[in-house]
């Protein structure tokens, strides 16, 4: 039996399954310009830094590596938008350690000639982290490692789902709000004796979350390709927040 993630998981924002297709097609100036424009309409709705975190997300999925995000970069400096700030802002918290450097001193220069931050701009890429475990099939092929963070009173959840038969590699991505999920995930094991669960510390869980990403990637369904391709930014940047 595959372990299933016991929360619902948070929609991607910015999902279109041809958005990296398009992307590749264009101009890394056409692609900053789309991109920009996806944040002047997004960014304003959003109140919160894990919302902020996930569009991010999204985005640098659909934008590779490479010129297209330094040239979003380069874009939203020059155009000195509230928009352009925010969306820097995102990229510090979730990009690469490479475009996160790049995107937090651009947002730092626009920020110091007055223009307005997001309300989240403080907390973004900064949650604090909560309970963790495990849980999976005995003798199964997959278990799951969940993580907790929290945004004040706000908690969240980055669940992940490693196969083992494929080294411990990332099979499937959740992101769901904190609500009841141990609670649940409790209960689901009790009723199951096949199931295993662990409450483990921190530093174990950033350690297999690291082993998974060193693993690589092996969904197999086009549903947990999505979800691992647009949550891929996120864990690697929740992971990060974990003590080692």
């Amino acid at each position: 039996m595959a372990p299933q993630s016991p929360d619902e998981p948070f929609s991607p924002l910015f999902d279109d399954p041809e958005l990296q297709a398009v992307f590749a097609r264009s101009s890394p100036a056409d692609t900053a310009a789309a991109v920009l424009t996806e944040a002047r309409m997004v960014l304003t709705e959003i109140d919160s830094p894990l919302d902020a975190e996930l569009w991010g997300s999204d985005i640098v999925a659909a934008l590779g590596s490479g010129a297209p995000a330094d040239a979003l970069v380069q874009a939203a400096e020059r155009s000195g938008t509230t928009e352009a700030l925010a969306t820097l802002r995102v990229l510090g918290a979730i990009g690469s350690p490479q475009l996160g450097a790049a995107a937090s001193a651009a947002a730092a220069r626009l920020a110091a000639r007055g223009i307005r931050e997001p309300a989240w701009a403080g907390s973004i890429g900064t949650p604090r982290p909560g309970e963790c475990w495990r849980y999976g099939a005995a003798h199964g092929h997959q278990e799951a490692v969940t993580a907790t963070f929290w945004y004040g009173e706000r908690g969240h959840v980055l669940s992940v789902l490693l196969d083992l038969t494929q080294g411990g590699g990332i099979k499937n991505i959740w992101v769901g709000d904190r609500a009841d999920v141990l609670d649940r995930t409790r209960e689901m094991v009790r009723q199951d004796p096949g199931m295993i669960f662990e409450m483990i510390t921190e530093a174990d869980a950033r350690a297999r979350m690291d082993r998974a990403i060193a693993a690589g990637e092996c969904p197999r369904q086009p549903e947990e390709a999505g979800n691992v391709a647009s949550r891929r930014a996120f864990l690697r940047a929740r992971a990060a927040v974990l003590r080692r």
